[in-house]
């Protein structure tokens, strides 16, 4: 499993499982042996191994990226059940989709692409062969690889991992990025948190935030541990 997500207001747990082509749905109490109350799997479902996804609780719909589209469930969605909305086709400039934040306020989604393809925003309702409203992506996004994310809605941001070259073990220019979800184009972040010895970063994976704290969260993969960061100018 390469992502969970927790859904507050139903109370549910939420994760991918790529060796099954599935969406796994826990309860939040689950405990020790215990089976999901539903799970999304089979053919008709287009999941393939995805590895990652995000939940809507304000829209009750679940989302999964899957290489050159994007796959969109009800949150109630049990068994091998077709999708009700599907980004995909040449204009949407999908080829290695990997990550995703939905921002259910402004009603955006955003893929992280694997790559250098970069960050592409599209309108939370979008379905089918449509354009993207934003791409960030080129020299000076700094972006090779984006591997997980989440959105300040309020401040209509996107904070994305960034931890470089996938088979290098601490890569040069490692960091998390802030972009704004109207930016477009090849767009350096507005802040970084650059991996290093200021920092103790090596190459983070994984993010959350807690606004209540004004923090960001990392969970680095080198380092195998949770850092977090006093970022008030994103809150």
């Amino acid at each position: 499993m390469h992502d969970i997500r927790y859904d507050p207001v139903n109370d549910e747990i939420l994760v991918t499982n790529p060796f099954a082509n599935a969406v796994l749905v826990f309860r939040g109490a689950a405990e020790g042996e215990e089976a999901p109350i539903r799970i999304i799997q089979g053919p008709k479902t287009l999941i393939g191994d995805a590895d990652r996804l995000d939940v809507d609780s304000v829209h009750d719909e679940i989302f999964v990226p899957n290489v050159d589209l994007v796959l969109v469930f009800p949150r109630t969605a049990s068994g091998n059940v077709a999708p009700i909305r599907v980004i995909r086709g040449q204009n949407t400039q999908l080829r290695r989709a990997a990550a995703i934040a939905v921002d259910p306020v402004n009603n955006l989604i955003v893929i992280g692409q694997n790559g250098r393809e970069g960050l592409t925003i599209f309108n939370r309702t979008d379905n089918g062969n449509v354009k993207p409203r934003g791409v960030i992506r080129g020299p000076k996004s700094g972006i090779v690889r984006i591997t997980q994310m989440a959105v300040n809605p309020v401040r209509r941001l996107v904070i994305a991992t960034q931890p470089g070259i996938t088979s290098e073990m601490e890569p040069e220019g490692a960091f998390i990025g802030v972009w704004s979800l109207d930016d477009n184009g090849d767009v350096p972040p507005r802040w970084k948190i650059n991996a290093g010895p200021q920092t103790t970063l090596k190459k983070p994976r994984g993010v959350a935030l807690i606004p209540k704290h004004k923090e960001i969260v990392v969970a680095d993969m080198r380092l195998n541990a949770v850092l977090t960061f006093y970022f008030p100018e994103i809150f």
